[in-house]
Formats: C-alpha cells, structure tokens, sequence
C-alpha cells in the first residue's frame, strides 16, 4: 500500500510531527482524515459510516511512453500514490471558487478562514478542523460578512453556485468527470476553469483538469528543468501536456495528478 498521500486540497492541515489532516463531509456524516508515519486514519465523527470516503490510487507505470526522461524519473520515484476524492461536492465547487484570481497561497488561507468562520468545526487528532458551510448557510450570510473574511469578491460566485447547486445536486453528483464540469459551467461565473478544478476535486479524475494551471506548469518545470517547456503564458503548453497522452485518459490522469503530488510534497 502507498505512503504517498496528495495534499493538494486547502482542507489539509500539516502538523509538526509529519500528520496532515483535513475533514470532510460526505452523504453521511463528517469524517477526520488523518496520515502519519503508521498510514492512513478515518473516523466519523458526526452522523454515521454508512458512506465512508474514497480514495484514487495513480501509478507512474501508467505514464505516457512519451514524456521526458527527467520528468518520468522524478514522477516514478513517488510510486503509487493516493488522493481523496473530495466526497461533497459542494466542497469542491466551493473551493474551486475561492481559488479565481487569488494566488494559491492566499486561496488556502481564505478557504480554510471561509470554513473555520461559517462552517461547521469538529475536533481533529491535532486540533480543531472545519468543513465548509453549506449552500444554505452561505445564501443566509450577509454581504459584511463576504468581506469580513475576504471573500467579497468571491460572494456572487458562492451564491449564485449555492443557488444552482440546491436545485441540480442530485443530478450532478451522477455525471461522469466532463459532462459535469460542462454543467458547472451554466453557473453564472462559472467558468471552464472554476468547472474544471471542481468536477475534477470531486470525481478525482484528473484527465479533464485544466492542464495548463500555473501549478502543473510550476511542478513539471522544477522536476525537469532542463526540457524547453513553454513559458508561463505561452498556450503551447496545454497542447503539449495533453498531447502527451493522447487519448489515453489514464496516461493524462496519471501525468497531471502525479505532477501536483509531486508538487505538494515539494512544497
């Protein structure tokens, strides 16, 4: 079993004796999550363990034949590495939107203070953890409190996101990776982007991720510094990324989630 876990998701909180740990809601109740040097922890502590959280193993032996040695190499020396596959997806859509324009470091230190403020806390192994609140939450907060923790900008996204997802959940929690990003795209500021990073956070099918993020671009480029990859804002680099792979889903699923674990571990 792999002792690689990906962080990449803001709700992962590391510790100084090497823990992370996040909570999550799923149809059920809410779990902690946990993994240390002994492995992997899950506990419910609300509700009940009728619908337990999943994870999605990725394997370097499904990389594209194709990409560079260096970047093969560096990817392959993580071995088998395994992702929660965010199980609400209120979650996911919520934290794809408080990433739009704010660097990654400020989009985690907003989301986990979005959820901390107005969402529901629970005791983790090393302290206090919080999930994000819900639709119906959201929608009952005024505009001051957008802004009291820095959302402002991000409140007609969230509403108008709480707003569809009340009426669609059902229906989209069913859709496979791209018919759903396609759908969150009808929500208004929603766009392919947002869409993307959502349906991917929840499917935890990374093949329809948008490729040429600042981060995938970022992390390959450090693990393989010597390939002439395409400058930050050239869009030859999502042509190529993909092109890799070709229509192998895997092989585009296994190079891009490789590439942010990766990164999270780098970090």
């Amino acid at each position: 079993m792999s002792n690689v876990l990906t962080t990449d998701h803001p709700a992962w909180q590391a510790y100084e004796d090497g823990t992370r740990a996040r909570a999550v809601r799923t149809a059920s109740g809410i779990w902690t999550v946990s993994h240390d040097r002994d492995g992997l922890h899950l506990a419910c502590v609300d509700g009940t363990e009728d619908v337990k959280p999943e994870f999605v193993a990725t394997d370097p032996a499904h990389l594209p034949s194709v990409v560079p040695a260096a970047l093969r190499d560096g990817l392959a020396e993580l071995g088998v590495t395994r992702r929660l596959a965010n199980p609400w997806l209120w979650d996911a859509i919520t934290t794809a939107v408080l990433r739009q324009v704010v660097r990654a470091d400020q989009a985690r230190k907003l989301y986990r203070t979005w959820c901390s403020s107005y969402g529901t806390t629970v005791e983790g192994p090393h302290g206090v953890l919080a999930v994000a609140p819900t639709p119906a939450a959201v929608l009952a907060l005024p505009e001051e409190q957008f802004a009291a923790v820095g959302a402002k900008f991000h409140r007609t996204a969230l509403t108008a996101a709480a707003t569809h997802y009340e009426r669609h959940h059902t229906e989209w929690e069913q859709m496979e990776a791209g018919a759903l990003a396609d759908a969150l795209t009808r929500i208004p500021r929603i766009g392919p982007w947002t869409a993307r990073a959502a349906a991917t956070d929840y499917t935890g099918d990374f093949s329809i991720y948008p490729h040429d993020d600042l981060a995938v671009r970022t992390w390959a480029a450090k693990i393989a510094p010597a390939y002439p990859w395409p400058g930050k804002k050239d869009p030859a680099f999502g042509p190529l990324w993909t092109g890799w792979a070709g229509n192998d889903r895997t092989a585009l699923h296994t190079l891009t989630l490789a590439t942010l674990t990766w990164g999270s571990h780098a970090r």
